[in-house]
């Protein structure tokens, strides 16, 4: 079942995108939360009363290229900005998406389509969003593209983390 909440999502919600975005790198516990994460839309879906798939959405700030760092915790990476917002050469207001990942067993299921589209039309109805931006680790791109979403910017690696390529659609 897919869930959509704007604020702060379930002890379980966190436990998943530990699990699957965080755990694998040896990270610890506290680097899968956002300072933000209060303010975000978060999706996820559960699959017998369990959080299988998540992900989460914020408006950028009107100043904001998109630039930042990867994680809440120590030895945080900085994210470099997205071009196309840097050089305001798209719509707003724009959002990004954040934190997308699915368990192991649950994948290639249409469960991260089903959150990816979610957070999607909320940032579209709830906030006016005309541009979506996010990071994707190399494997996710081809993901990304099936969704609608094209490459922009440079390759770049995040500390720990790997290669990533930034990405925007326009709504």
């Amino acid at each position: 079942m897919l869930h959509v909440l704007h604020g702060m999502p379930s002890e379980a919600y966190f436990a998943t995108r530990y699990a699957v975005l965080r755990q694998p790198l040896g990270m610890p516990h506290g680097s899968e939360r956002l300072s933000d994460d209060d303010d975000a839309l978060h999706a996820w879906f559960e699959v017998d009363n369990a959080v299988a798939a998540v992900g989460r959405a914020h408006v950028l700030p009107i100043d904001s290229d998109g630039s930042g760092v990867d994680h809440k915790g120590p030895g945080a990476d900085a994210i470099p900005p997205f071009g196309p917002l840097a050089r305001a050469e798209v719509q707003r207001p724009a959002f990004q998406i954040r934190q997308m990942g699915t368990l192991e067993e649950h994948r290639r299921k249409g469960l991260a389509g089903q959150v990816l589209s979610a957070l999607e039309e909320g940032m579209v109805t709830q906030y006016g969003a005309k541009t979506g931006f996010l990071q994707a680790r190399e494997h996710a791109i081809e993901f990304y593209r099936s969704q609608g979403w094209v490459l922009i910017d440079e390759p770049y690696a995040i500390t720990n983390i790997g290669p990533h390529r930034s990405m925007m659609k326009t709504f």
